[in-house]
């Protein structure tokens, strides 16, 4: 999908939306009620869960806070290993490099790993408009190439179709009798997906982490398409999001133990490649050429300031799972390629649409997505302080009008003539009259029959 659902559109309608679609709430609660419960019983097999969530959050803020040396060494390194390096500052730099790559090559066909930063800069729609073909070959990610539609879940991105579905797009595709038996579906795509492995020119991945201390990129995966994308086309580029690397092996370790666990209840997953360089002399598999794409796009911007943790992000996916928000209106209610509490966040600090600054309300700050979180980011504070900056932001009126009701419900004779009032109005004047819009989409609760709780008190009712 070209076009960002964020432009144009606001929150409440996106979200409007998604509730109404009962048939993708099924699918939603369906993946995320069991991707939740694996995650609980794979977190109890240890008996130290809370002390490596420590121990992340502490290596994570250390690493984000030497980002700019630890990342040089990351790039000595894949130098070193006959790799090539491009510092993107934002999506134009990093899409021109890649196309650039492409064209130097004369390729024709691109096959590519799940990658949601590649997402985030909307690398296919470059490539494509330079005439190349390009072919999602994760499952999930070929689903929703096939839909024309946006990733709804950051670790699986057609988490909203079920398999019923899958099986008529595929039929659409391949103008079949497909059933939604899931062994048929993933033969059918197998089937689709092997030739383009075997003939394409250009291979494109993302990257879970980098390792600095030998210039290594790593791609934890749970299909083979991942080692596929790496070594079969002749020319392999990576793109990793400039906070994605860990200094030395054993900090890969402990990442490892903590994001197959939260992202889908599994103590390793299936695949977990590293790919340090181009092939050698007297090697049999690998790429001629290895590209390194490190992008920044809005994230040094955060260094330093009070959103810097949010940098500390492995992208596991735990937060969407256990969020009551995401799990009512889907990721597309979002607007952008990350959704969920993690997305609410993230959207904000790097992508500058207008839309994108009210995600910060798409949360009830319930604090399930911190507890969720195997690196232990506050999510619930970073989003008060976004509603805190788009306050700050919204002028006079809207600040004037919180002022007067915090002054007023701090004292109780003011409180309960605001109430009364609050109510009477209510049922009087329309909804979405006040300055912020808050009262749109609610109603004012009627008095219950005998008059309120305090009246009932005084009375001795109760």
């Amino acid at each position: 999908m070209s076009q960002d659902l964020l432009t144009g559109t606001t929150l409440r309608q996106r979200a409007r939306n998604g509730v109404a679609d009962e048939h993708v709430r099924s699918a939603l609660r369906s993946v995320t009620d069991r991707l939740a419960d694996m995650r609980v019983d794979a977190q109890e097999s240890l008996t130290n869960w809370e002390e490596l969530r420590d121990a992340a959050r502490a290596m994570r803020g250390h690493i984000v806070a030497r980002l700019p040396e630890i990342l040089d060494r990351l790039a000595s390194n894949v130098e070193a290993s006959g790799g090539t390096v491009f510092w993107a500052a934002d999506a134009a730099e990093a899409t021109a490099y890649i196309a650039g790559v492409a064209r130097d090559r004369g390729v024709k066909r691109v096959v590519k790993s799940k990658s949601m930063v590649t997402e985030e800069i909307h690398l296919n729609d470059v490539l494509q408009a330079d005439g190349i073909e390009v072919v999602e070959t994760d499952l999930g990610e070929w689903i929703i190439q096939l839909a024309q539609q946006m990733p709804s879940h950051i670790l699986a991105p057609a988490i909203h179709m079920t398999r019923g579905d899958v099986a008529d797009l595929f039929n659409r595709v391949a103008d079949g009798d497909l059933s939604d038996v899931p062994e048929e579906l993933c033969a059918f795509a197998r089937e689709q997906l092997r030739n383009r492995f075997l003939t394409a020119d250009l291979g494109i991945s993302g990257c879970n982490f980098g390792v600095a201390e030998t210039g290594s990129t790593i791609l934890v995966t749970n299909e083979g398409n991942g080692r596929m994308v790496t070594t079969l086309p002749p020319v392999h580029i990576a793109v990793m999001g400039m906070e994605r690397v860990v200094e030395t092996w054993e900090q890969l370790d402990l990442m490892m133990n903590l994001l197959p666990r939260a992202a889908s209840g599994q103590d390793i997953s299936v695949y977990v490649s590293q790919v340090t360089g181009a092939r050698r002399v007297g090697e049999l598999d690998g790429p001629e050429q290895f590209h390194l794409v490190i992008l920044d796009n809005g994230r040094s911007d955060l260094l330093g300031s009070e959103y810097q943790e949010m940098l500390n992000c492995i992208r596991c996916g735990a937060c969407l799972n256990v969020c009551p928000v995401y799990r009512q209106m889907g990721g597309h209610g979002y607007g952008w390629v990350y959704s969920g509490p993690m997305g609410a966040v993230l959207t904000p600090l790097l992508n500058r649409q207008p839309e994108a600054a009210e995600l910060s309300s798409a949360s009830t700050l319930c604090s399930a997505c911190y507890d969720a979180c195997p690196v232990k980011i506050p999510l619930q504070d970073l989003l008060l302080g976004l509603r805190r900056d788009r306050a700050d932001e919204a002028g006079r009126a809207e600040r004037a009008t919180w002022d007067a009701w915090a002054a007023a419900w701090s004292r109780p004779g003011a409180y309960r003539t605001s109430v009364r009032m609050a109510g009477a109005m209510g049922r009087i004047l329309p909804a979405g009259l006040f300055p912020t819009g808050w009262t749109a989409g609610r109603e004012v609760p009627r008095r219950p029959d005998g008059g309120s709780f305090r009246r009932r008190f005084a009375k001795g009712d109760i």
